[in-house]
Protein backbone atom coordinates (compact mmCIF):
# COMPACT_ATOMS: atom_id res chain seq x y z
CA UNK A 1 0.00 0.00 0.00
CA UNK A 2 1.28 2.97 -1.15
CA UNK A 3 1.89 6.07 1.81
CA UNK A 4 -0.88 8.85 1.26
CA UNK A 5 -1.38 11.72 3.32
CA UNK A 6 -2.36 10.25 6.85
CA UNK A 7 -5.43 13.01 7.29
CA UNK A 8 -6.34 12.05 4.44
CA UNK A 9 -10.50 10.74 4.66
CA UNK A 10 -9.26 7.41 3.87
CA UNK A 11 -6.73 7.25 7.07
CA UNK A 12 -8.77 9.54 9.18
CA UNK A 13 -11.15 6.18 11.09
CA UNK A 14 -7.64 3.98 11.26
CA UNK A 15 -6.18 6.91 13.37
CA UNK A 16 -8.91 6.82 15.80
CA UNK A 17 -8.92 3.18 16.24
CA UNK A 18 -5.07 3.39 17.29
CA UNK A 19 -6.19 6.36 19.51
CA UNK A 20 -7.92 4.01 21.65
CA UNK A 21 -5.72 1.29 21.53
CA UNK A 22 -2.54 4.24 22.46
CA UNK A 23 -5.23 5.14 25.49
CA UNK A 24 -5.64 1.09 26.69
CA UNK A 25 -1.69 1.00 26.83
CA UNK A 26 -1.68 3.76 28.51
CA UNK A 27 -4.24 2.92 31.16
CA UNK A 28 -2.34 -0.59 31.84
CA UNK A 29 0.88 1.09 32.42
CA UNK A 30 -0.25 3.97 34.45
CA UNK A 31 -2.06 1.27 36.76
CA UNK A 32 1.75 0.54 38.16
CA UNK A 33 2.06 4.27 39.31
CA UNK A 34 -0.37 3.50 41.84
CA UNK A 35 -0.68 -0.42 42.59
CA UNK A 36 3.77 0.33 43.14
CA UNK A 37 3.13 1.92 47.26
CA UNK A 38 0.15 0.38 47.62
CA UNK A 39 1.54 -3.39 47.05
CA UNK A 40 4.98 -2.22 49.25
CA UNK A 41 2.97 -1.12 52.63
CA UNK A 42 0.39 -3.60 51.78
CA UNK A 43 2.93 -6.37 51.61
CA UNK A 44 5.74 -4.82 53.29
CA UNK A 45 8.27 -5.05 50.51
CA UNK A 46 11.31 -2.81 50.35
CA UNK A 47 11.29 -0.04 47.67
CA UNK A 48 13.52 -2.27 44.83
CA UNK A 49 11.07 -4.76 45.42
CA UNK A 50 8.39 -2.91 44.58
CA UNK A 51 9.38 -1.98 41.34
CA UNK A 52 9.54 -5.59 40.05
CA UNK A 53 6.25 -5.27 39.30
CA UNK A 54 7.60 -2.58 36.44
CA UNK A 55 10.76 -4.94 35.81
CA UNK A 56 8.00 -7.90 35.13
CA UNK A 57 5.77 -5.76 32.87
CA UNK A 58 8.80 -4.21 30.57
CA UNK A 59 11.39 -7.22 30.98
CA UNK A 60 8.83 -9.05 28.48
CA UNK A 61 9.84 -6.31 25.91
CA UNK A 62 13.36 -7.95 25.25
CA UNK A 63 11.75 -11.79 25.56
CA UNK A 64 9.28 -11.47 23.10
CA UNK A 65 10.14 -8.27 21.55
CA UNK A 66 11.70 -9.87 18.81
CA UNK A 67 9.57 -13.09 18.32
CA UNK A 68 6.53 -10.24 17.99
CA UNK A 69 7.89 -9.03 14.78
CA UNK A 70 7.64 -12.92 13.67
CA UNK A 71 4.15 -12.92 14.34
CA UNK A 72 3.15 -9.98 12.86
CA UNK A 73 5.17 -10.92 9.24
CA UNK A 74 3.01 -13.87 10.34
CA UNK A 75 -0.47 -12.63 10.61
CA UNK A 76 -0.24 -9.51 10.34
CA UNK A 77 -0.81 -6.05 12.11
CA UNK A 78 -4.90 -6.32 13.13
CA UNK A 79 -4.33 -9.84 13.91
CA UNK A 80 -1.46 -9.29 16.38
CA UNK A 81 -3.38 -6.40 18.05
CA UNK A 82 -6.55 -9.18 18.75
CA UNK A 83 -4.37 -11.09 20.27
CA UNK A 84 -2.08 -8.72 22.74
CA UNK A 85 -5.88 -8.00 24.14
CA UNK A 86 -6.25 -11.42 25.08
CA UNK A 87 -2.90 -11.80 27.07
CA UNK A 88 -3.78 -7.86 28.73
CA UNK A 89 -7.08 -9.21 29.86
CA UNK A 90 -5.42 -12.62 31.41
CA UNK A 91 -2.94 -10.60 32.96
CA UNK A 92 -5.11 -7.86 34.39
CA UNK A 93 -7.46 -10.85 35.71
CA UNK A 94 -4.76 -12.37 37.32
CA UNK A 95 -4.47 -9.17 40.03
CA UNK A 96 -7.30 -10.62 41.39
CA UNK A 97 -6.37 -13.73 42.60
CA UNK A 98 -3.18 -12.27 43.27
CA UNK A 99 -4.71 -10.04 45.95
CA UNK A 100 -6.64 -12.95 47.36
CA UNK A 101 -3.52 -14.52 47.98
CA UNK A 102 -1.62 -12.06 49.19
CA UNK A 103 1.42 -13.39 46.64
CA UNK A 104 3.62 -11.11 45.56
CA UNK A 105 5.31 -13.89 43.15
CA UNK A 106 1.57 -14.08 41.63
CA UNK A 107 1.78 -10.11 41.03
CA UNK A 108 4.70 -10.59 38.95
CA UNK A 109 3.28 -13.56 37.22
CA UNK A 110 0.28 -10.96 36.20
CA UNK A 111 2.46 -8.75 35.28
CA UNK A 112 4.65 -10.14 33.39
CA UNK A 113 1.66 -11.56 31.37
CA UNK A 114 0.06 -8.23 30.69
CA UNK A 115 3.14 -7.17 29.52
CA UNK A 116 3.46 -9.91 26.81
CA UNK A 117 -0.27 -8.24 25.60
CA UNK A 118 1.82 -5.09 26.15
CA UNK A 119 5.09 -5.73 23.63
CA UNK A 120 2.67 -7.57 21.25
CA UNK A 121 0.23 -4.10 20.90
CA UNK A 122 3.59 -1.69 20.84
CA UNK A 123 5.32 -4.10 17.97
CA UNK A 124 1.90 -3.41 16.23
CA UNK A 125 0.69 -0.18 16.11
CA UNK A 126 3.83 2.09 16.80
CA UNK A 127 5.37 1.47 13.15
CA UNK A 128 1.62 0.88 11.53
CA UNK A 129 1.04 4.71 12.82
CA UNK A 130 4.76 5.82 11.63
CA UNK A 131 4.12 4.06 7.97
CA UNK A 132 -0.03 5.58 8.24
CA UNK A 133 1.46 8.56 5.73
CA UNK A 134 4.50 10.58 5.19
CA UNK A 135 7.44 9.94 7.15
CA UNK A 136 8.21 13.71 7.82
CA UNK A 137 5.13 13.96 9.20
CA UNK A 138 5.45 10.79 11.24
CA UNK A 139 5.86 12.60 14.68
CA UNK A 140 2.73 14.39 14.48
CA UNK A 141 0.63 11.20 14.36
CA UNK A 142 3.02 9.88 17.21
CA UNK A 143 2.41 13.13 19.18
CA UNK A 144 -1.41 12.46 18.66
CA UNK A 145 -0.92 8.63 20.04
CA UNK A 146 1.31 10.00 22.71
CA UNK A 147 -1.70 12.26 23.99
CA UNK A 148 -4.12 9.44 23.93
CA UNK A 149 -1.69 7.10 25.68
CA UNK A 150 -0.62 9.96 28.02
CA UNK A 151 -4.03 10.58 29.05
CA UNK A 152 -5.02 7.41 30.36
CA UNK A 153 -1.71 6.89 32.45
CA UNK A 154 -2.95 9.73 34.21
CA UNK A 155 -6.38 8.64 34.44
CA UNK A 156 -5.36 4.93 35.23
CA UNK A 157 -3.81 5.87 39.27
CA UNK A 158 -6.99 8.25 40.10
CA UNK A 159 -9.63 6.24 39.00
CA UNK A 160 -7.46 3.09 41.25
CA UNK A 161 -7.92 5.74 43.53
CA UNK A 162 -11.49 5.69 43.79
CA UNK A 163 -11.55 2.48 45.08
CA UNK A 164 -7.74 2.52 47.07
CA UNK A 165 -7.15 3.52 50.19
CA UNK A 166 -3.53 4.50 50.16
CA UNK A 167 -3.79 5.25 53.82
CA UNK A 168 -5.60 1.90 54.89
CA UNK A 169 -4.74 -1.02 52.60
CA UNK A 170 -6.25 -3.50 51.69
CA UNK A 171 -5.24 -5.86 48.95
CA UNK A 172 -9.21 -7.26 48.97
CA UNK A 173 -10.31 -3.54 47.62
CA UNK A 174 -8.19 -4.65 44.11
CA UNK A 175 -10.79 -6.73 42.83
CA UNK A 176 -13.66 -4.50 41.53
CA UNK A 177 -11.70 -2.35 40.02
CA UNK A 178 -9.61 -5.32 38.34
CA UNK A 179 -12.76 -7.29 36.76
CA UNK A 180 -14.17 -4.19 35.63
CA UNK A 181 -10.76 -3.42 33.73
CA UNK A 182 -10.28 -6.94 32.59
CA UNK A 183 -13.73 -7.14 30.71
CA UNK A 184 -12.83 -3.86 29.18
CA UNK A 185 -9.67 -5.18 27.22
CA UNK A 186 -11.90 -8.72 26.15
CA UNK A 187 -14.79 -6.29 24.89
CA UNK A 188 -12.18 -3.86 23.11
CA UNK A 189 -10.27 -7.32 21.10
CA UNK A 190 -13.74 -8.23 20.04
CA UNK A 191 -14.74 -4.82 18.80
CA UNK A 192 -11.32 -4.62 17.22
CA UNK A 193 -11.79 -7.57 15.19
CA UNK A 194 -14.74 -5.80 13.34
CA UNK A 195 -12.87 -2.88 12.27
CA UNK A 196 -11.63 -2.39 9.07
CA UNK A 197 -7.90 -1.39 9.67
CA UNK A 198 -5.74 -1.61 5.94
CA UNK A 199 -2.45 -3.56 5.78
CA UNK A 200 0.16 -0.99 5.03
CA UNK A 201 4.18 -1.29 3.84
CA UNK A 202 6.49 1.38 4.92
CA UNK A 203 8.24 2.70 1.60
CA UNK A 204 11.26 -0.23 0.26
CA UNK A 205 9.57 -2.61 2.46
CA UNK A 206 7.96 -4.45 -0.47
CA UNK A 207 10.51 -7.04 -2.40
CA UNK A 208 9.01 -5.44 -5.52
CA UNK A 209 10.32 -1.74 -4.57
CA UNK A 210 13.46 -1.36 -6.50
CA UNK A 211 13.09 2.39 -6.96
CA UNK A 212 12.86 3.90 -3.58
CA UNK A 213 15.96 5.51 -1.76
CA UNK A 214 15.42 3.04 1.23
CA UNK A 215 15.07 0.54 -0.63
CA UNK A 216 18.50 1.43 -2.54
CA UNK A 217 19.63 1.71 1.02
CA UNK A 218 18.97 -1.31 2.29
CA UNK A 219 19.47 -3.21 -0.99
CA UNK A 220 23.38 -4.38 0.06
CA UNK A 221 22.54 -4.76 3.76
CA UNK A 222 22.00 -8.66 4.95
CA UNK A 223 21.25 -8.13 8.50
CA UNK A 224 19.58 -5.51 10.77
CA UNK A 225 22.89 -5.30 12.47
CA UNK A 226 24.04 -3.39 9.63
CA UNK A 227 22.11 0.02 10.47
CA UNK A 228 24.41 2.02 12.82
CA UNK A 229 21.74 4.69 13.15
CA UNK A 230 19.33 1.66 13.98
CA UNK A 231 21.74 0.73 16.80
CA UNK A 232 22.22 3.74 18.47
CA UNK A 233 18.78 4.82 17.59
CA UNK A 234 18.04 1.46 20.05
CA UNK A 235 20.26 2.97 22.60
CA UNK A 236 18.26 6.10 22.78
CA UNK A 237 15.05 4.68 22.79
CA UNK A 238 16.03 2.00 25.90
CA UNK A 239 16.93 5.54 28.10
CA UNK A 240 13.83 7.56 27.09
CA UNK A 241 12.09 4.78 27.91
CA UNK A 242 13.69 4.52 30.77
CA UNK A 243 13.25 8.25 32.16
CA UNK A 244 9.49 8.09 30.60
CA UNK A 245 8.38 5.13 32.83
CA UNK A 246 10.15 6.27 36.13
CA UNK A 247 9.05 9.84 35.52
CA UNK A 248 5.54 8.84 35.15
CA UNK A 249 5.53 5.97 37.63
CA UNK A 250 7.48 7.23 40.67
CA UNK A 251 6.50 10.38 40.81
CA UNK A 252 3.27 9.59 42.97
CA UNK A 253 5.99 7.28 44.89
CA UNK A 254 8.17 11.17 45.19
CA UNK A 255 5.33 12.62 46.66
CA UNK A 256 3.96 10.12 48.93
CA UNK A 257 7.31 9.74 50.98
CA UNK A 258 7.77 13.71 51.07
CA UNK A 259 4.84 14.07 52.52
CA UNK A 260 2.60 15.61 49.84
CA UNK A 261 -1.54 14.95 50.11
CA UNK A 262 -2.89 13.43 47.29
CA UNK A 263 0.11 11.87 45.96
CA UNK A 264 -1.89 9.68 43.40
CA UNK A 265 -2.71 13.20 41.18
CA UNK A 266 0.76 14.47 40.65
CA UNK A 267 0.76 11.49 37.94
CA UNK A 268 -1.44 13.77 35.83
CA UNK A 269 0.79 16.67 36.32
CA UNK A 270 3.72 14.85 34.39
CA UNK A 271 1.13 14.11 31.40
CA UNK A 272 0.28 17.82 31.24
CA UNK A 273 3.83 18.32 30.04
CA UNK A 274 3.72 15.70 27.92
CA UNK A 275 0.73 16.79 26.47
CA UNK A 276 1.72 20.26 26.21
CA UNK A 277 4.72 18.80 24.36
CA UNK A 278 2.58 16.71 22.17
CA UNK A 279 0.48 19.55 21.10
CA UNK A 280 3.63 21.58 19.74
CA UNK A 281 3.88 17.95 18.26
CA UNK A 282 0.63 18.20 16.70
CA UNK A 283 0.69 21.46 15.18
CA UNK A 284 3.93 22.48 14.47
CA UNK A 285 5.95 18.95 13.32
CA UNK A 286 6.98 19.01 9.94
CA UNK A 287 5.76 22.57 9.18
CA UNK A 288 7.09 24.62 11.78
CA UNK A 289 10.14 22.18 12.78
CA UNK A 290 11.88 19.28 12.67
CA UNK A 291 11.50 16.10 14.20
CA UNK A 292 15.16 16.31 14.82
CA UNK A 293 14.91 19.62 16.64
CA UNK A 294 12.05 18.68 18.35
CA UNK A 295 13.80 15.75 19.86
CA UNK A 296 17.01 18.06 20.21
CA UNK A 297 15.21 21.02 22.46
CA UNK A 298 13.59 18.28 24.28
CA UNK A 299 16.67 16.54 25.34
CA UNK A 300 17.83 19.92 26.21
CA UNK A 301 15.24 20.34 28.89
CA UNK A 302 15.56 16.54 30.24
CA UNK A 303 19.55 17.06 30.83
CA UNK A 304 18.68 20.47 32.78
CA UNK A 305 15.43 19.01 34.50
CA UNK A 306 17.17 15.72 35.82
CA UNK A 307 20.03 17.97 37.61
CA UNK A 308 17.36 20.28 39.22
CA UNK A 309 15.56 17.25 40.57
CA UNK A 310 18.37 16.54 42.23
CA UNK A 311 20.15 19.58 43.84
CA UNK A 312 16.92 21.22 44.48
CA UNK A 313 14.75 20.92 47.80
CA UNK A 314 12.37 17.85 47.75
CA UNK A 315 9.07 20.64 47.73
CA UNK A 316 11.14 22.41 44.45
CA UNK A 317 12.29 19.50 42.65
CA UNK A 318 9.01 17.51 42.49
CA UNK A 319 7.74 19.98 39.92
CA UNK A 320 10.87 18.92 38.23
CA UNK A 321 9.99 15.71 37.67
CA UNK A 322 7.05 16.74 36.80
CA UNK A 323 8.50 18.67 34.01
CA UNK A 324 10.51 15.25 33.03
CA UNK A 325 7.02 14.81 31.22
CA UNK A 326 7.48 18.32 28.15
CA UNK A 327 10.80 16.98 28.01
CA UNK A 328 9.90 13.24 27.32
CA UNK A 329 7.10 14.30 25.06
CA UNK A 330 8.61 14.88 21.38
CA UNK A 331 11.30 11.86 22.20
CA UNK A 332 9.16 9.26 21.33
CA UNK A 333 7.46 10.56 18.69
CA UNK A 334 10.55 11.78 16.52
CA UNK A 335 13.11 8.86 18.36
CA UNK A 336 10.65 5.97 16.37
CA UNK A 337 10.23 7.37 12.68
CA UNK A 338 14.70 8.58 12.67
CA UNK A 339 15.53 5.24 14.17
CA UNK A 340 13.16 2.79 11.33
CA UNK A 341 13.80 5.67 8.02
CA UNK A 342 15.71 3.84 5.18
CA UNK A 343 15.18 0.05 6.59
CA UNK A 344 13.51 -1.04 3.91
CA UNK A 345 12.85 -4.95 3.47
CA UNK A 346 14.07 -4.79 7.18
CA UNK A 347 11.55 -2.49 8.40
CA UNK A 348 9.53 -5.34 10.63
CA UNK A 349 12.51 -6.45 11.67
CA UNK A 350 13.52 -3.40 12.44
CA UNK A 351 10.35 -2.35 14.19
CA UNK A 352 10.34 -5.08 16.35
CA UNK A 353 14.07 -4.87 17.48
CA UNK A 354 12.98 -1.18 18.85
CA UNK A 355 10.20 -3.07 20.46
CA UNK A 356 13.02 -4.41 22.40
CA UNK A 357 14.08 -1.44 23.60
CA UNK A 358 11.02 -0.78 25.65
CA UNK A 359 12.44 -2.85 28.29
CA UNK A 360 14.29 0.26 29.74
CA UNK A 361 11.28 0.39 31.42
CA UNK A 362 12.29 -2.41 33.37
CA UNK A 363 15.59 -1.83 33.78
CA UNK A 364 15.42 2.06 35.15
CA UNK A 365 12.81 2.00 37.96
CA UNK A 366 14.66 -1.22 39.21
CA UNK A 367 17.88 0.32 39.19
CA UNK A 368 16.01 3.39 40.44
CA UNK A 369 14.58 1.34 43.33
CA UNK A 370 17.70 -0.39 44.26
CA UNK A 371 19.37 3.25 44.04
CA UNK A 372 16.37 4.85 46.56
CA UNK A 373 17.55 2.24 49.14
CA UNK A 374 21.19 2.24 48.62
CA UNK A 375 20.61 6.33 49.45
CA UNK A 376 17.93 5.98 51.49
CA UNK A 377 17.05 9.05 49.52
CA UNK A 378 13.97 8.51 46.65
CA UNK A 379 15.09 12.32 45.27
CA UNK A 380 19.33 11.37 44.82
CA UNK A 381 18.00 7.70 42.89
CA UNK A 382 17.06 10.65 39.93
CA UNK A 383 20.65 10.65 39.31
CA UNK A 384 19.82 7.80 36.91
CA UNK A 385 18.19 10.25 34.49
CA UNK A 386 20.78 12.35 33.77
CA UNK A 387 23.65 9.71 31.47
CA UNK A 388 20.21 8.94 29.67
CA UNK A 389 19.32 12.32 28.61
CA UNK A 390 22.65 13.21 27.64
CA UNK A 391 22.74 9.78 25.52
CA UNK A 392 19.42 11.27 23.72
CA UNK A 393 20.61 14.60 23.08
CA UNK A 394 23.68 12.57 21.30
CA UNK A 395 21.57 11.12 18.82
CA UNK A 396 19.14 13.88 18.65
CA UNK A 397 22.65 15.96 17.24
CA UNK A 398 24.26 13.59 15.73
CA UNK A 399 23.19 10.17 16.28
CA UNK A 400 20.79 9.38 14.11
CA UNK A 401 22.86 10.51 10.62
CA UNK A 402 25.05 8.47 10.51
CA UNK A 403 24.38 6.00 7.31
CA UNK A 404 28.23 4.19 7.08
Amino acid sequence: MENTNSASKGYLFPLVVIGVLFFMIGFALGINGLIIPFLRTALDLTTAESYLVLAATFSTFVIFGYPCGLIIKAIGYKKTMILSFLFFAVGLYLFIPSAENKSFSMFLLASFISGIGNTMLQAAVNPYITILGPLESAATRMSMMGIANKAAWAIAPIFLGVFLNLSDVKLEDIKMPFYFISGIFVVLGILVAFVPLPEVKAEGEDENDTESAASAYASNKTSIWQFPHLLLGLVSLLCYVGVETLAMASIVDYAKSIGLADPQVYTSYTVIGMVAGYLVGVFFIPKYISQEKAMFICAIIGVASSLLVVFLPVHVSIWFVALLGLANSLMWPALWPLAMKDLGKFTKTGSSLLVMAIVGGAIFPLLFGWLADEFGDLQQAYWICFPAYLMIFYYALSGHKIRV
